[in-house]
């Protein structure tokens, strides 16, 4: 039936187009909704108990649902319309007037934006796994390790034999206990009779009721008498699997055991939990479900630390637990709900796609996963959206080489000379100033980061002029006393010419000429051109009302923007300067101040008020600030994601790059969550933090520095995900040309990458394979030789340490003088006066041929 839908989706596609469509059907097919009744505007999907759920696939935000389910997603925090039924009116609307939909009865309307809302909806509709079985309270964990109790005491002095007696000696089926015990087994019908006060019942798997059933389905383990693991039967539906088991049993057995010990951590070793479960070769599925987060609301654990390789036997996941029952309890979740942090590395041999895929992933933080999925495979769209969200600074990326450093990365101090202080300043000479680096840059830059209100409502610059404005020296202390008091006041200053210029008659520039010439102090030439005359005018009569300003710190800094407020008034102040005054709007400011280069492409100039070409100004940046200290922004937990790309992260020295970042870098040491840290910088003395909506993600060379070999500290913070050549990306990847990866040129391109991996790995190792990526661009017989010779060849020379006859080895060469594919041996004679054994055997001069042979990858 899924094909009915998807050609219903089509149809709508074609008259209405969506990106929201396509990632909403996937959600949907990747949930536990069956596919029902289908038209041309409305599809259902059943769940539950005969449940329906509709969805308008014309508007692929509208959901409908009966209005039983009212009252408990209000609840949930969904926005829910009540739509009656009317009688004679012909019903809600057409696509409703269906019986299969709710018939004559009342229904609700919902709102689905994305398909992270979309899961919320899941996770309020269908059951946990908690509640996958019936009376989920009755068969808690206490509940059924209370029941144990009762038990014990019934063989140890007949208490409860009313109940117990009645089934009996126990032959099937037992329940291994999730505490330590002396006899850490059950037999399942008593335990179960003790819980529903029953004396009869079934003991197997074959219906929900049925005693191993429950226990199974509670995530408990069933053992035969030996306490081995009793792999349940396949065929039984209502049977919790997978995933949902490996949840619930390690919950059961690690996370709750250690956490009534009162233990700060629990650690999970992905071996132990197979061996406990009885379960075979599941170590991804294990490693996965332990990882991820719907783990950590079923257990209520933080995001964990794991040991790597991961997925692994070996691979150990440890979990913060909350502080004992009767003491205050430190939560690990964040005061607000912002989206979780991500911290990933990308790690592989080279040419594995890790840097595109950074692309990919940077575009789906940033732009969510419904709106990014239909990206995925189309490469130009991808890029392009890539670029842009460059243009507007919510992606950096930077390469790490063993050179860079912490004054590079975080913040370090460069030379300056001469004044940034408007036209008058004079030269001050050498000296140093902190500088920020590359990453407190961008996190400053997340700092502004929108949240979806302020998206909706925001201020933006489209019919205002922008202009730069000094207001105050950097330096100087009572400038910058003046500057707080502008904030504070909300206006802005002007230094030229302590004369009034209220009169309606200032409006023409050549008055404000005649005024400076008869009355003016500065000494000099004065005419239309100059400072006081010019910039006099721009304060006085070009800057209008809604009109930007954004001031500055010296000229390579920004540490003001407003909106002009009010006309021109004159207030003398007591030491005859700054008289001039503007209100201004104050929308975003900070006394340290963030680099020009974060609006504008340059440094400013050297002029008190001067006006800005938006062709130079990066308006989505400057619209940012705008809007970041908008009350709602700093409330609204949906903030724009910014990330940071770190190619090659393993080839700088991390702790000397990092320092203090790598404590701050963790998610609940992030700005605005419980534990949220700042430090003192050590060259500015400015407090800092990393906000959570700033996201690292890197990438790791593995034939370049082995992962064993990268700080602990660093691993300990971040989700490392391999990327292995993939022959499937290289068939993809040359389908999108309609080229057959099987069939090029007679080459079997899949196979040549294929054998010539498997070679590397038994004489060298897994780390040091060629990825598909250097075969992907391949177009002909001509571009495969050209990759084994510029590219493959040399590669491998390296790798070998130039030992040719390895390299020959991968290449199925042999000794290279017979039958030889892609390089020749030459023997070399022993030089006069040596025997060939003097010289260890003999001696080959190896050489490339200039026309190779791929017959032994041929189609």
């Amino acid at each position: 039936m899924w094909t009915g839908i998807e050609a219903r989706l089509d149809q709508n596609e074609q008259s209405k187009p969506s990106p929201l469509r396509r990632a909403l059907l996937q959600a949907i097919r990747n949930s536990e909704f069956r596919p029902g009744h289908d038209t041309q505007y409305m599809v259902s999907f059943e769940f539950g108990r005969g449940e329906r759920l509709l969805w308008e696939i014309r508007n692929p935000e509208n959901f409908y649902l009966h209005s039983k389910f009212r009252l408990g997603l209000e609840a949930k925090g969904f926005a829910v319309t009540l739509k009656p039924y009317q009688v004679g009116g012909g019903g809600r609307i057409s696509a409703l007037d269906n019986k299969w939909a709710f018939d004559r009865t009342d229904c609700i309307f919902i709102q689905i934006e994305s398909v992270e809302i979309l899961h919320r909806l899941f996770e309020a509709l269908l059951p946990t796994a908690d509640t996958l079985t019936q009376d989920p309270a009755i068969f808690s964990r206490e509940a059924i390790e209370t029941a144990m109790d009762a038990y014990d005491s019934y063989c140890r002095s007949g208490e409860h034999a009313a109940i117990f007696e009645a089934f009996g000696e126990p032959r099937d089926y037992w329940v291994r206990s999730t505490r330590e015990r002396s006899n850490p087994t059950y037999p399942s019908k008593p335990i179960v009779g003790f819980l529903r006060g029953k004396t009869q019942l079934n003991g197997g798997w074959g219906q929900k009721a049925d005693a191993a059933a429950r226990l199974h389905n509670a995530g408990y383990i069933i053992v035969d008498a030996d306490n081995a693991p009793v792999a349940p039967p396949e065929r039984y539906e209502h049977l919790i699997n997978d995933a949902d088991r490996i949840r619930l049993c390690a919950r059961n057995y690690f996370v709750e055991p250690a956490r009534e010990k009162g233990a700060a951590e629990v650690a999970i070793r992905a071996s132990d939990l197979s061996r406990g479960m009885g379960l075979r070769d599941a170590f991804p599925a294990i490693c996965s479900a332990l990882g991820g987060e719907k783990f950590q609301k079923l257990a209520n654990v933080p995001v964990p630390t794991h040991t790597l390789p991961n997925p692994s036997s070996s691979t150990v996941f440890t979990y913060q637990l909350a502080a004992p029952q009767g003491h205050k309890i430190m939560t690990l979740d964040p005061a607000t709900a912002m989206p979780a942090t991500t911290n990933l590395i990308l790690y592989g041999p080279p040419g594995t796609g890790k840097t595109y895929a950074t692309a990919w992933e940077a575009v789906r933080l940033c732009l969510g996963d419904a709106t990014a999925e239909p990206l995925r495979d189309d490469r130009d769209s991808l890029m392009a959206e890539y670029r842009r969200l460059v243009g507007e600074g919510r992606i950096e990326f930077v390469t790490f080489h063993q050179s860079m450093s912490y004054e590079d990365f975080v913040e370090g101090r460069q030379p300056t000379t001469g004044s940034d202080e408007g036209e008058e300043g004079t030269s001050v000479g050498f000296r140093l100033e902190a500088v920020p680096g590359i990453f407190r840059r961008i996190a400053k830059r997340a700092e502004t980061g929108l949240g979806k209100k302020t998206i909706s409502n925001r201020i933006t610059t489209e019919g205002r002029q922008i202009y730069k404005m000094s207001l105050g020296s950097s330096r100087d202390s009572a400038d910058q006393e003046l500057f707080e008091e502008a904030i504070e006041g909300g206006y802005t200053l002007l230094n030229w010419e302590d004369i009034d210029w209220s009169d309606p008659k200032y409006e023409n520039a050549e008055e404000i000429l005649r005024t400076c010439e008869a009355q003016g102090k500065i000494e000099g030439p004065v005419s239309l051109q100059s400072g006081q005359v010019s910039i006099t005018d721009t304060f006085r009569n070009r800057l209008r009302t809604g009109d930007i300003i954004v001031v500055s710190k010296g000229n390579r800094l920004v540490r003001a923007i407003g909106e002009v407020a009010g006309p021109y008034e004159y207030q003398p102040r007591p030491d005859g300067k700054f008289g001039h005054r503007r209100a201004v709007r104050w929308l975003w400011h900070d006394p340290v101040g963030v680099p020009v280069t974060e609006i504008y492409d340059g440094n400013f100039m050297m002029r008190s008020l001067y006006w800005l070409n938006r062709g130079r100004l990066n308006i989505s940046a400057l619209e940012r600030y705008l809007n970041s200290a908008i009350e709602e922004a700093d409330t609204d937990p949906e903030r724009e994601a910014f990330v940071l790309i770190i190619d090659e992260i393993n080839r700088a020295n991390i702790s000397k790059v990092f320092g203090e970042l790598i404590t701050l870098l963790e998610p609940d040491k992030r700005l605005g969550q419980p534990n949220a840290l700042k430090v003192h910088l050590p060259y500015s003395r400015d407090e800092f933090g990393v906000p959570a909506n700033l996201h690292i993600i890197g990438t790791m060379n593995t034939a370049d520095r082995s992962i064993a070999l990268l700080d602990t500290a660093l691993r300990r913070r971040f989700t490392f995900r391999e990327l292995m050549p993939n022959v499937e990306e290289l068939r993809r990847a040359l389908a999108a040309r309609q080229l057959d990866a099987a069939k090029l040129d007679g080459i079997d391109l899949c196979k040549l990458l294929r054998t010539i991996n498997e070679r590397i790995e038994y004489l060298f190792d897994r780390e040091h394979q060629i990825g598909h990526a250097y075969f992907t661009g391949c177009r002909s017989r001509v571009d495969v030789e050209d990759v084994m010779r510029h590219k493959v060849i040399p590669l491998l020379a390296e790798y070998f340490y130039e030992d040719w006859s390895k390299v020959a080895a991968v290449l199925g060469d042999g000794n290279g003088t017979n039958g030889s594919h892609f390089l020749e041996a030459k023997r070399l004679a022993a030089p006069a006066g040596f025997a060939d054994d003097e010289l260890g055997g003999d001696k080959m001069r190896w050489s490339v041929k200039p026309r190779f042979d791929f017959s032994d990858f041929a189609v």
